[in-house]
């Protein structure tokens, strides 16, 4: 066998140097961009939970409020001595329940869109 001194030419080894370099950097890129979407995305999803646990609350706060309501309106009717008591009491309930849903609406729809626009904010 002849011992052939092939070598390398400068040329092509500065090309292979910059090459793997520019390479290098684009992946660096990627990576800081991949930590950075993940990181807002945690940060959304953690928003979204605490603003769903909030809004839920809410409205099992009012579903509760709301059963008690229908509860006393119950006991109230038992013990209501003639018809025209009994529609005195309904009416009553009537106006304050629908005083309080209107209510209960409107405070819901305050937490969802606050939920909505910390979410959005988040992004």
């Amino acid at each position: 066998m002849s011992n052939l001194n092939l070598e390398i030419p400068t040329e092509v080894r500065e090309f292979a140097e910059k090459t793997v370099d520019q390479a290098r950097k684009a992946f660096d890129s990627f990576v800081v961009a991949a930590q950075k979407a993940t990181a807002q995305s945690e940060a959304a999803a953690e928003s979204l939970t605490a603003n769903a646990r909030e809004v839920s609350s809410k409205a099992i706060g009012f579903a509760e409020a709301n059963v008690k309501a229908a509860f006393d309106l119950a006991d109230k009717l038992v013990k209501a001595k003639d018809p025209k008591e009994i529609l005195a009491i309904q009416s009553e309930y009537l106006k304050s329940q629908v005083a309080s849903v209107q209510e209960q609406a409107k405070v819901l729809g305050d937490a969802v869109k606050k939920a909505v626009a910390s979410t959005t904010e988040s992004k």
